[in-house]
């Protein structure tokens, strides 16, 4: 089963609740924790993992043989993103705005330009206890995470509950990191910032055709307007975190809430008991 964990807006509280959530349940079951937040991955701060791998991702960008070009022009014409360009008798080449899909390639009627890899960022491997665990890491100025997600989900271990720690917001990254997964939890807050962040995540994971639940952190602030379109959009709300001082203490000091308040287990347990009774039959 694979359980992403999302958030509209950043600084809600899902890593905190990922990271709990995976070590709770390894404790009876094997898990796998898959950092897919490439740009900023900080699950590491509190799961302290023993890294024993790490490998290069790898995004194929074109290469162009100028003895076999004619500078017609059809793979400038093709590129949706302007990775490549050509001026009279000049090729320009952007690989950092290459999506790597290949019709410059394809097209060219003279077959002059191949595929080179070109390394974009790493995926490094370990374990936490008895926590399986994986990372991305965007190499510094690379515009594109996508790629690097796709090589951390392609780790995941589909006969264990697999726990996707997701990136903040709803663009394409999260997309990449959510898709095909059995249940997405959105974590948010009750302000009107995670109430506005919040409905984009909702749309976005029905678009996607995938089931999800929220959890409320910080519970005590702000005003129930998150509560209230939950109950409104039928929203299941599956877990809600007290705003409390010791939580934000132990979070400041890299502890999750499994090991700094190990009475949260049990709730974090019944949260994947009522994700796993809401998920698609047969999961």
């Amino acid at each position: 089963m694979i359980i992403s964990v999302a958030s509209g807006k950043g600084g809600t509280g899902k890593t905190l609740v990922a990271t709990s959530l995976a070590l709770s349940l390894s404790e009876s079951s094997p898990v796998q924790l898959l950092d897919c937040d490439v740009e900023e991955p900080d699950a590491h701060i509190l799961l302290r993992p023993s890294l024993d791998s790490a490998s290069p991702v790898m995004q194929p960008v074109p290469k162009v043989d100028e003895t076999r070009c004619t500078f017609c022009g059809r793979c400038s014409e093709v590129c949706a993103f302007n990775a490549i360009a050509v001026m009279g008798r000049t090729i320009l080449l952007l690989p950092e705005l290459c999506h790597g899909c290949g019709a410059c390639a394809y097209v060219c009627p003279e077959g002059a330009i191949t595929e080179e890899g070109r390394e974009v960022g790493t995926v490094e491997t370990g374990m936490a206890g008895g926590l399986r665990f994986a990372q991305g890491r965007l190499s510094i100025g690379e515009a594109m995470p996508v790629p690097v997600i796709r090589a951390v989900k392609a780790l995941a271990d589909t006969s264990t509950t697999v726990v996707i720690d997701a990136p903040p917001g709803t663009g394409c990254p999260v997309v990449e990191a959510v898709r095909g997964s059995d249940f997405c939890l959105l974590v948010t807050e009750p302000t009107p910032f995670g109430l506005h962040d919040l409905t984009l995540a909702v749309e976005l994971t029905r678009d996607l055709a995938i089931p999800c639940g929220v959890v409320i952190n910080r519970c005590g602030v702000g005003d129930d307007a998150v509560e209230c379109y939950c109950a409104e959009r039928g929203l299941p709300v599956l877990l809600r975190i007290a705003f409390e001082r010791r939580i934000a203490e132990l979070y400041c000091r890299g502890l999750t809430l499994a090991e700094g308040m190990p009475e949260w287990k049990a709730a974090l347990r019944d949260l994947f008991e009522k994700v796993r009774a809401l998920a698609p039959v047969g999961v």
